[in-house]
C-alpha cells in the first residue's frame, strides 16, 4: 500500500499553492465583501489549466484525474473557498457532456470551457426540490425539432454569469418508475426566455456566483439533448461519486487553511507573557485539528483513487469522504475562530471567513443527512 503522491503530483501541488498564495489569498476579502465574481483571477487560473482541469487534452483541457483534482482543490480552498469555487466550478455540468454527449457537443462546449472562454453550469435544484432530485418539475416538451422548456432552477452556481447549463428536465411525466422520464438538456443563457436572478446575502463563498434561473418557453434545438432521452436522472447519479469526492476535497482544503492559520496565530499571539500555543488547552485544539485533517485527507484521497481505479464506483466511500471531510471543515473553522478569540470574530483575519465558508460543504452535493442515509443503504446493499 503506497500513500505517497508522485513527483508530478507534488509539482502540481506546489504550483497551485504558489498561485493560491500570490493571486487568490491577497484578494479574498475584497471579493467576499463585494460578492463579485473574480473574473481576472479565473482568467489567470485558466492559463494554468485549472479551469476544466479534468477535461481531456483532446478537448483543450489538462486531462487531470480525480486524485490530481483533489490536490488542486485542497490548495485552492485552503487559500480562499469563494474564489476557489469560482475557478473550479467553471466546468460544472461538462462531466455529463464528456460522458454522454455527442462528439459535436464535446467539440462545441468543452474546449471553450477548458480555455477559459466560456463558463458552464449544472441546473438541477429547484425552489421546492433539493435533496429529492426525482421531484424535479421543470418541463421540456418536444415541438418539431426543438425542445420547449419551462420551469425554475434554484441555487445554481454560475447562474448569472454562465454561458450554458446542463439542465435536468422532466421530458416524460407519464413514465413508469420514480427515476424515469428525466433528460439532461443544454440551455444556452442567451436564449429567449432565459432569465437569471443573482442571489446575494449568502453566508459564505460569496465570490462564487449563485442565481435562480427562470425558464419561460425557452427553445433549444433537439440536438441539445445530452445522452439518452428519459435517462437523465440515472445519468446524473453516475457523477455523484466524483462530485462528492470533490466536495470532500473542498472540506480538507478549508480544514487545512483553518489549521494552518490557527497554528500560526497560536505561535504569535501572547497572553500571560508567552505564546498561547504554550497552553495545554490550545495545544489540544491544534492536535485535534491536524489529526482530524489528516484522517479526512486520507479518506478523501482514497475516494479519489477509487474514482480513478475504474470498475464499479465506490458510492459508500465517496459519501463517507464527503460527510467526514465537511464535518472536519466546520469543526476546524470553528476552532480556528476560537483560537483567534475576539480577533476571529472580525474580518481582520481569515478565520471568520473560513468559518462562514465551511458550512456549505455540509449542504451542497447532498446534505450530511443524505450522505449518512446513502452510507447506511450501501452497507445494507439497498443502493438509492
Amino acid at each position: 500500500m503506497d500513500f505517497a503522491i508522485s513527483d508530478e503530483q507534488e509539482q502540481i501541488k506546489e504550483e497551485v499553492r504558489r498561485f493560491a498564495e500570490n493571486e487568490v489569498r491577497p484578494h479574498a476579502k475584497e471579493y467576499d465583501r463585494e460578492e463579485k465574481f473574480p473574473h481576472d483571477i479565473v482568467d489567470e487560473a485558466a492559463e494554468m489549466g485549472l479551469c476544466g482541469a479534468t477535461i481531456p487534452i483532446e478537448y483543450g483541457g489538462a486531462g487531470y484525474d480525480a486524485v490530481d483534482s483533489v490536490l488542486i482543490a485542497e490548495e485552492l480552498f485552503a487559500a480562499d473557498p469563494g474564489i476557489a469555487l469560482s475557478i473550479l466550478a467553471t466546468s460544472f455540468g461538462t462531466e455529463a457532456i464528456l460522458e454522454y454527449g455527442t462528439e459535436e457537443q464535446k467539440e462545441e462546449y468543452l474546449e471553450p470551457v477548458a480555455k477559459g472562454e466560456a463558463i458552464s453550469g449544472a441546473a438541477i435544484s429547484e425552489p421546492d426540490t433539493g435533496s429529492d432530485v426525482s421531484s424535479v418539475s421543470t418541463r421540456a416538451e418536444k415541438d418539431g425539432d426543438e425542445w420547449v422548456i419551462n420551469g425554475n432552477k434554484m441555487w445554481i452556481t454560475n447562474g448569472s454569469i454562465g454561458d450554458f447549463f446542463v439542465t435536468l428536465c422532466k421530458t416524460d411525466p407519464d413514465a413508469d418508475g420514480r427515476y424515469n422520464g428525466f433528460s439532461q438538456i443544454i440551455i444556452e443563457s442567451d436564449r429567449d426566455g432565459f432569465e437569471a436572478d443573482k442571489i446575494t446575502g449568502k453566508m459564505g463563498i460569496r465570490a462564487s456566483d449563485t442565481a435562480e434561473l427562470i425558464l419561460d418557453d425557452v427553445r433549444v434545438p433537439e440536438e441539445n439533448l445530452v445522452g439518452t432521452e428519459g435517462m437523465g436522472f440515472l445519468q446524473q447519479m453516475q457523477f455523484f461519486d466524483a462530485t462528492r469526492t470533490g466536495v470532500a476535497a473542498q472540506g480538507i482544503g478549508i480544514a487545512k487553511g483553518a489549521a494552518e492559520r490557527a497554528l500560526e496565530y497560536a505561535q504569535e499571539r501572547e497572553q500571560f507573557g508567552r505564546p498561547i500555543g504554550d497552553f495545554q488547552a490550545i495545544q489540544h485544539k491544534l492536535a485535534d485539528m491536524h489529526t482530524e485533517l489528516e484522517a479526512a485527507r486520507n479518506l478523501t484521497y482514497k475516494s479519489a483513487w477509487s474514482v480513478d481505479s475504474g470498475g464499479s464506483p465506490n458510492t459508500k466511500l465517496a459519501s463517507m469522504a464527503k460527510e467526514f471531510a465537511s464535518r472536519i471543515a466546520v469543526d476546524a473553522a470553528n476552532e480556528c475562530v476560537q483560537i483567534h478569540g475576539g480577533s476571529g470574530y472580525v474580518d481582520d483575519f481569515d478565520a471568520e471567513r473560513l468559518y462562514r465558508d465551511a458550512k456549505i460543504t455540509q449542504i451542497y452535493e447532498g446534505t450530511t443527512e443524505i450522505q449518512k442515509m446513502i452510507i447506511a443503504r450501501e452497507l445494507q446493499g439497498k443502493g438509492f
